[in-house]
């Protein structure tokens, strides 16, 4: 049942069978349910970088060099 699954899943896989096999241990159902992703993902609020902050926080790195 398991190779037939792993195969019929198109991944026939040591890990895959693997994991087959612990939820028909468990009593897991191995089918999964059809996932209703969008096609693009799209930011609701562009991020603004703060240069201001890096351009302070890579001043203090300067300042505070070490010979190695």
């Amino acid at each position: 049942m398991c190779r037939r699954t792993a195969l019929s899943d198109g991944a026939p896989t040591k890990t895959h069978v693997l994991n087959l096999l612990h939820r028909l241990i468990d009593g897991k159902s191995t089918a999964t349910g059809i996932i209703k992703a969008p096609q693009a993902l799209a930011l609701d609020r562009e991020p603004c970088a703060d240069v201001e902050r890096y351009d302070a926080l890579r001043e203090k790195r300067q300042e505070a060099r070490h010979a190695s």
